[in-house]
Formats: C-alpha cells, structure tokens, sequence
C-alpha cells in the first residue's frame, strides 16, 4: 500500500518517453524495452567490436548490448545513468547483458570483472562511477568477482560528450595506472564500461592491464556508437 501511494505521488515514468509506467513496468515502458537497439553480438559471434581494437590492442572476445545513436533511446537512457544518478540502469543492463552471456563458453572463463574507473575527483563530483553497477550484476550473473581496486585513472579529465571523434581519438591525457597487479597473473579479464565510441579509452586500459603476467582480455559495455 505504502508503495503504490507513493507511485501515485511520484510516479515512476519511462527512463526514455517518459510516460508514466504501469506496474508490471521497470525502468522502460514495454514499447520502448522491445523498441531498444539491441546488437546480439554475442549470441552470432559478430566480431564488430573487436574489430575496432584490431592492430591496436589484442582482445580475445568483444561485446555491446545495445547501439548508440545521436539523440536516440539508448543516448537517452545513459544520459539519465550518467548524470541524473539513476543507477538502476547500470542494475537492469547487467542483469540484461549478464543473463545473455552466462550461456556463452567463453564468458564462463571470465576470473575478475574490472570496470574502466573515473578519476577519484569526477568520483566524488559525481558521486559513482555509472559503470559500477553494470561490472557488479555482470559478476553476480557469470557467478565471478567483481574487482575495481586494479586499474585506477591518474589524470582528471573534461567530459567526453562534447568532443567529436576525432578529438576523442587524439586525446592523450586519459593515463591509467596498475595496483595489486599480482590479481590478474594467468586470468582472464572481462573490461566493462558504458559506451564505445573511438575505443581510445579502453585501448588505454588494455596497454596498463597486459603489464600483467599472460593475462587475457575480453570486452563488454553497455552500448556502441
């Protein structure tokens, strides 16, 4: 009763058209859930992502759930994740992404989850790294450990969202740093962040990650522009 009265008061709406939600609802409305772009790469071994780090940085397996438009539903909903504190849907996107890969050999193998990490300043200012949640569900779905206390960022950066692909592309401050790194020796690794655009910054985590002894290196996030 205490729960619906407070609905009523405050309703939940669709994290992405914003109409209120019915109560079987979570999140997103059924139309905008069926309407998400989902890639299913994973499930027909689509090598999209992977080939982005081709040459660059060796990635054994690579994913993203959903595609990322300008203006779109998923741009929407990581905007809402990212700076409006809604971190439900680092939640439902885990447990989405992590129900999907627990059927996979090859994610069965992962040891260790390890989020791309934000600078202890944008942190604070933030108050969350938005992919935290989504490494955490992710773990408790592949039945791992989740493990953000490794790879840590050393320069405050401005935010990527005005930057175009190109200035993305050529920005070299994003510098990473490897504590514990005795945690990864002869494990296999599944980095997680929110978004892949030119891949710099993963490929920036991937350089820091491999200083570790015969460590292997798979990918998944959230979504791909």
């Amino acid at each position: 009763m205490l729960s619906s009265l407070i609905n009523l008061i405050f309703p939940k709406v669709c994290y992405t058209c914003t109409i209120i939600l019915k109560d079987n609802e979570e999140h997103l409305c059924t139309l905008c859930r069926h309407k998400l772009p989902v890639t299913n790469f994973h499930k027909t071994d689509d090598p999209t992502v992977e080939k982005v780090f081709y040459g660059r940085a060796k990635v054994e397996r690579a994913t993203a759930l959903l595609r990322f438009t300008k203006k779109g539903m998923v741009q929407k909903l990581l905007h809402q994740l990212k700076y409006k504190g809604q971190e439900d849907i680092g939640v439902f996107l885990g447990e989405w992404l992590g129900e999907e890969l627990k059927h996979i050999d090859h994610y069965n193998t992962v040891d260790l989850i390890i989020p791309v990490p934000l600078h202890k300043r944008k942190k604070r200012q933030r108050g969350y790294n938005q992919v935290e949640r989504f490494g955490q569900h992710l773990a408790l779905a592949l039945n791992t450990t989740y493990c953000d206390d490794v790879l840590l960022k050393t320069t405050h950066t401005s935010s990527q969202v005005t930057k175009n692909r190109f200035a993305r592309w050529n920005d070299k401050t994003e510098l990473f740093t490897l504590e514990n790194r005795d945690k990864l020796h002869n494990k296999h690794v599944l980095l997680v962040d929110d978004i892949i655009t030119t891949g710099a910054t993963l490929e920036a985590c991937i350089v820091e990650l491999n200083k570790a002894k015969n460590v292997k290196i798979s990918i998944a996030t959230m979504a791909i522009a």
